[in-house]
């Protein structure tokens, strides 16, 4: 299995396709098997890129501080590592936070950028999901499986996984090879909460893509809206009847409208 030492921990990642490289980025919780049904897609064009994110999946999960800067470092550790100079990067939920992060502090590193279902968070943000948050913290000490079930159901349109029951399946299976500790869940949680680009975002100069669901109680449509207005000429694409899990809700949408986006002339 491929892996790279990275500031000071093994990282998994994977490589598919040839061409320009973009690397996708997941969001809290969710390893890098989550892009299945983008990865195929976008290795016809593109070098694509997919690593497990410090805490998550099959890299390390140092019981340690974490943070969005040390996160987008790691990324970029991993870029610098398979000898790329640029490339776009696609990032969702934390994922969107860590790719900010890595726009901003690498700029000559990241070409495009796409950002999908997330915001500038800041605390704004757990004003509006604290009562989702309540929901998620009720399930503890539930199975494993059935909080992994459950949360997802959470983030997803209402009765999305009803109607999708082998893509939910899919998606259980994949967390559960690779068991996410808690303190690990923790850790990538704290730093979500303790990120911010309110004041920061109007300096993102790379061309930006923001995807969103309307539906979306994890990061609410208002949030993601405040970040395409202060992205300089950032595009933002709503999709109505989609929630969190936009890239599986609405994957063939998704798909094309980033490939769209990434192959479009400058």
């Amino acid at each position: 299995m491929p892996f790279k030492r990275i500031n000071g921990i093994q990282m998994y990642y994977e490589e598919r396709g040839k061409g320009y490289p973009v690397l996708l980025i997941q969001g809290l919780g969710y390893p890098s098997g989550m892009w299945f049904l983008q990865t195929p897609k976008l290795a016809q064009r593109f070098r694509t890129i997919i690593f497990d994110n410090r805490g998550v999946g099959k890299s390390e999960k140092p019981d340690g501080d974490y943070s969005v800067a040390l996160m987008a470092s790691d990324a970029e550790g991993l870029l610098r590592s398979l000898g790329i100079k640029k490339a776009h990067v696609v990032g969702v939920s934390l994922g969107g936070y860590i790719a900010q992060e890595l726009a901003l502090s690498q700029p000559v590193l990241v070409d495009r950028l796409v950002l999908m279902a997330t915001s500038c968070g800041g605390p704004q943000y757990l004003k509006l999901t604290e009562a989702l948050w309540d929901e998620v913290a009720a399930l503890a000490g539930l199975p494993p499986e059935e909080i992994i079930r459950r949360g997802m159901d959470l983030a997803a349109a209402a009765n999305f996984f009803q109607k999708n029951p082998e893509l939910l399946i899919r998606c259980v299976s994949i967390r559960l090879e690779n068991p996410q500790p808690l303190y690990a869940f923790t850790r990538q949680s704290t730093a979500a909460m303790n990120f911010s680009s309110v004041h920061r975002a109007h300096l993102i100069r790379q061309p930006t893509l923001i995807l969103a669901g309307a539906q979306d109680r994890v990061m609410p449509l208002a949030l993601t809206q405040e970040l395409a207005q202060k992205i300089p000429r950032a595009q933002l694409k709503v999709f109505p009847d989609a929630a969190h899990l936009l890239f599986l809700e609405k994957a063939q949408e998704v798909n094309q409208a980033i490939l769209d986006f990434l192959s479009a002339k400058k």
